[in-house]
């Protein structure tokens, strides 16, 4: 199981990016895939996760109104769309997947990709 994700950079406050995870090794058509991050200094959060069939979201209170959660299934794919950013919302986003069907809030993760760095400046 292979999650790489993608799309990380720097921008300013108020501006937008979107984080790409790209999954494979195996067919996450019922896992449950997410978002984490870790500021410096931090532990690492929960930001959003979102069912692979059929699509049920979870934002976390930080991002709420600002961070949208989608998948495109035939991709393997799941994004999240990061808009408003603020100087806060600065750290690594790490990619996750959750291999049972069971549904909690936040998930529990069974597999970790690599993390994108998001910077906003203020």
């Amino acid at each position: 199981v292979q999650l790489q994700a993608s799309g990380g950079g720097l921008v300013q406050a108020g501006g937008s990016l979107r984080l790409s995870c790209a999954a494979s090794g195996r067919t996450f058509s019922s896992y449950i895939m997410g978002w984490f991050r870790q500021a410096p200094g931090k532990e690492r959060e929960f930001v959003a996760q979102i069912s692979w069939i059929p699509s049920r979201t979870y934002v976390a209170d930080s991002g709420k109104g600002r961070f949208t959660i989608s998948r495109d299934n035939a991709k393997n794919t799941v994004y999240l769309q990061m808009n408003s950013l603020k100087p806060e919302d600065t750290a690594v986003y790490y990619c996750a997947a959750q291999g049972a069907i069971n549904w909690s809030a936040p998930m529990s993760v069974d597999y970790w990709g690599k993390g994108t760095q998001v910077t906003v400046s203020s």
